[in-house]
């Protein structure tokens, strides 16, 4: 069984340049059967930002390094945007420093027991009460994943 502490590289803030530009956004959605030549208008300009950040001054960006979460979609490289304004409920993904290393699991409450949960049968489940310094950064709220 694989250590289940992972790697995180802190990005920084939600902040951005007030004259940050959006990326084209079409109007129509994509196809996945035949394509329709006559839905390529442009709808309007997609600031990823707006769309992605629901709280900017509680959001910040995390790099994921390891596979201990690769059932849930987050692979190694994944750029994660994590809210600390979001509730760490039973079953969200998040953020937790175990005696200072950063560590990305589902949180799971059962019983008189919270544990982390790796989303890879590969890596161990973290019971939080066997560390002496436990805190929850924030709630993962999308990854972003390259293909």
């Amino acid at each position: 069984m694989k250590s289940s502490s992972a790697h995180l590289e802190i990005l920084g803030g939600a902040d951005c340049p007030p004259d940050r530009e959006g990326l084209p956004l079409y109007l129509s959605p994509v196809e996945a059967g035949f394509p329709s030549p006559a839905d390529d208008f442009l709808d309007c300009r997609l600031d990823l930002h707006r769309h992605l950040v629901r709280n900017e001054a509680a959001t910040f960006f995390l790099r994921a390094h390891g596979e201990s979460m690769i059932n849930a979609g987050i692979h190694d490289g994944d750029l994660l945007v994590v809210d600390r304004s979001e509730s760490a409920t039973h079953n969200r993904i998040v953020i937790a420093a175990l005696d200072g290393e950063l560590t990305v699991k589902r949180l799971v409450r059962s019983q008189n027991r919270v544990v982390l949960m790796p989303e890879n049968s590969e890596y161990p489940e973290i019971d939080i009460t066997e560390h002496e310094y436990v805190h929850i950064w924030g709630v993962v709220t999308y990854v972003i994943h390259k293909l």
